[in-house]
């Protein structure tokens, strides 16, 4: 589904000759994220985020490119509500995020699998969040089941986590988050240390998410099948923000911020 077809309306019929679609002229989306004048610094380092604003809609797919670093791990860190902004505002669906907020509908994805499993056993990993929410216990069977069923790891649910491989355990954290149905999923290197098979399975599934996703990743094959828009930022700054083949088919531009052009985009 593309952006014009998630933004598409039923009322009023005013054409959109950009979109192809009927809009309304009474409703407008909210954007899924929208962060204003973002900065941030670290006790023993200053100016980890240098004024960031970036405006995201619902159902976008955006990947965020750079080098180590650059700022992307505590960008995603700030929109979850880990860690306070020393200035700026972030309103995620429609509600400013406050530090220290549980929010169900906003999910990270940790970069190390290891980070976010720590229970008995991989059901118990999925029940985690759903529970905390306070769910019924059929409602909380419901969504383990479905989110394990979602990444392909029904059968992985009596195992212990810490014996999975780690394209397994990459799928059952996803699970996790799944099981709590954000609308915004956040991906921290998702493909970092997948074999090919547990990678393909990975994009496949990033491909069929209908909620918002934001990508960070030095996986630049991998945002260019599933990413729509890419964010390239370095030093804490936003340097480009636009269509993937454009913005990482630009050589001098990748080369200046440490980038390498991916192979699918070199001329042969």
């Amino acid at each position: 589904m593309d952006t014009g077809q998630r933004l598409c309306y039923n009322d009023s019929n005013v054409p959109d000759e950009r979109l192809g679609v009927t809009m309304s002229s009474e409703e407008i989306i909210e954007p899924a994220l929208t962060v204003s004048g973002l900065w941030f610094s670290y006790p023993d380092r200053l100016n980890v985020l240098q004024d960031v604003s970036i405006k995201i809609m619902s159902g976008e797919r955006v990947g965020l490119i750079g080098p180590n670093g650059s700022g992307k791990t505590t960008f995603f860190l700030q929109i979850c509500g880990v860690l306070k902004p020393s200035a700026g505002e972030i309103v995620v669906l429609g509600k400013p995020m406050l530090n220290g907020d549980f929010r169900s509908d906003v999910g990270l994805v940790f970069q190390n699998p290891d980070d976010q499993l720590f229970c008995p056993s991989v059901w118990d990993d999925v029940a985690f969040g759903p529970q905390n929410m306070k769910l019924s216990k059929d409602e909380v069977e419901a969504r383990v089941t479905e989110a394990l069923s979602i990444v392909s790891a029904i059968e992985l649910a009596d195992r212990p986590a810490h014996h999975l491989s780690e394209g397994e355990k990459r799928m059952v954290s996803i699970a996790g988050v799944l099981a709590m149905r954000p609308r915004l999923l956040i991906y921290d290197e998702p493909s970092a240390n997948l074999d090919i098979r547990s990678r393909r399975r990975l994009i496949r599934l990033l491909q069929a998410s209908e909620e918002t996703i934001l990508i960070a990743s030095h996986d630049l094959e991998l945002v260019l099948e599933v990413c729509e828009r890419v964010v390239l930022i370095d030093k804490g700054r936003i340097i480009t923000d636009g269509n993937p083949r454009e913005v990482m088919g630009d050589d001098k531009l990748m080369e200046a911020y440490g980038q390498e052009k991916p192979h699918s985009l070199v001329q042969h």
